[in-house]
């Protein structure tokens, strides 16, 4: 049984698996990079004597600024490919990383990361489109196996960073090998990008709005449940250790557990994700997915011990990597020839996400309870069960007045 919906796959090329090799690569390096900027935010500060009323502005700038990057990469896939905003937005990201380490002034991170910013932005939406272009053109579900491949790197630059703390190593020396590495390596997997093509015709498919547009509102399905998914993640990514130390009494040493459980989890949940997807369908997987997630942010609520709360995440983190991967995939069935849009306006419900769930824990916590707060992310990843049927695979039309049997599916 294949993904829902869908024939069997032809022959898959050369070049095809070249640039699957080459896109996965790209979001493993930028799986680094990332890692490597939040992990060492306690040495930004120290180094550039960011005060900690004035870090979360800097820390907001970069989500805020990377939405703007998602929306110009929309207007700018009008004119050249997603490969070669990929191609430059890379290297810049690699490069600005590099000038968060460099800098002593307040201007210097503030410039650096407000490049960064916008770089990711544009890298994660150009990324996104190639991914779910190449599932098309495979003709079934590829696109967790991108997402486990920047997991992966996420715990490599988390790893990276450990050893620079733990040698004490600064910021700039931490920084310097690895984007001496990388950023060659990039380019050269950057000669591979490819692309598959819409079918003949597909290029005038998808619902529009009344102006010929885009239609927000058959897309916004899909961009409540990217926010609330990393909702829940970024409640995991800032949260995790605190409430394993100060709710449920672990040790400082074990109160750093907890995000790399979910790390791990995450990349094994999406290693295997797409083999689900191709047995039962993405429908079933999403929902699945979100089950477990609410379950574990059940457990973490009501978790006696510290033990018990590691469960916890551990199911989140197999539970929440399965649905932003498969999201992005849905904007692209739902707009086979449009899909570059999707993505690009989906991808700014990711730092919309970001941005609302740090802060919304923080407030509940400090005004309820920190158990009660995990309540509420849990509430939000059952909503998407509401919308699960938006990633079933629908009809592609291929013009001519007719419908023909469907060859591919980006779900």
């Amino acid at each position: 049984m294949t993904d829902a919906g869908m024939t069997r796959p032809g022959a898959v090329g050369p070049g095809l698996r070249h640039g699957r090799a080459s896109l996965a690569l790209s979001f493993g390096v930028q799986g680094v990079a990332f890692a490597l900027l939040v992990t060492r935010i306690p040495a930004l500060q120290d180094q550039y004597g960011i005060s900690d009323g004035l870090l979360p502005v800097f820390l907001a700038a970069v989500p805020i600024l990377a939405g703007v990057g998602s929306v110009l990469t929309e207007k700018v896939v009008a004119r050249v490919r997603p490969g070669v905003v990929l191609r430059w937005a890379q290297p810049l990201v690699l490069l600005s990383l590099l000038g968060v380490g460099a800098g002593r002034e307040l201007w210097h991170i503030a410039v650096a990361l407000g490049v960064f910013g916008l770089a990711v932005g544009a890298l994660d939406a150009s990324m996104n489109m190639m991914g779910v272009s190449l599932q098309r053109a495979y003709g079934r579900s590829i696109m967790l196996g991108f997402h486990a491949a920047y997991s992966l790197g996420g715990i490599a630059g988390a790893s990276l960073a450990w050893v620079g703390a733990r040698w004490d190593l600064s910021l700039f020396v931490s920084y310097l090998p690895v984007v001496a590495v990388l950023l060659p390596a990039a380019l050269l997997g950057s000669r591979w990008y490819t692309e598959g093509r819409s079918p003949k015709g597909a290029g005038d498919e998808g619902p529009k709005a009344p102006g010929g547009g885009l239609s927000f509102k058959l897309l916004l399905p899909l961009c409540l449940v990217m926010c609330f998914a990393y909702i829940g993640d970024s409640t995991v990514s800032n949260w995790s250790a605190k409430y394993l130390q100060d709710v449920l009494g672990s040790s400082e040493q074990m109160s750093t557990l907890p995000y790399n459980v979910y790390m791990v989890t995450t990349l094994l949940g999406r290693a295997v994700g797409d083999l689900g997807v191709r047995r039962f369908g993405a429908v079933a997987v999403v929902r699945g997915g979100s089950l477990l997630a609410a379950g574990g942010f059940a457990v973490v609520a009501g978790a006696p011990g510290a033990w018990v709360g590691m469960l916890g995440f551990t199911m989140l983190g197999l539970g929440l990597c399965v649905i932003v991967p498969q999201t992005f995939a849905a904007a692209g069935r739902l707009f086979p020839g449009n899909s570059d849009a999707a993505v690009a306006r989906l991808n700014i419900f990711n730092y919309v996400g970001f941005l609302v769930g740090s802060p919304l824990v923080g407030v509940l916590g400090d005004a309820w309870s920190y158990r009660g707060a995990m309540l509420v992310p849990m509430v939000l990843v059952l909503a998407t069960l509401v919308y699960a049927r938006s990633f079933a695979p629908s009809p592609a039309r291929y013009g001519g007045g007719h419908e023909r049997p469907r060859t591919a599916d980006v779900g």
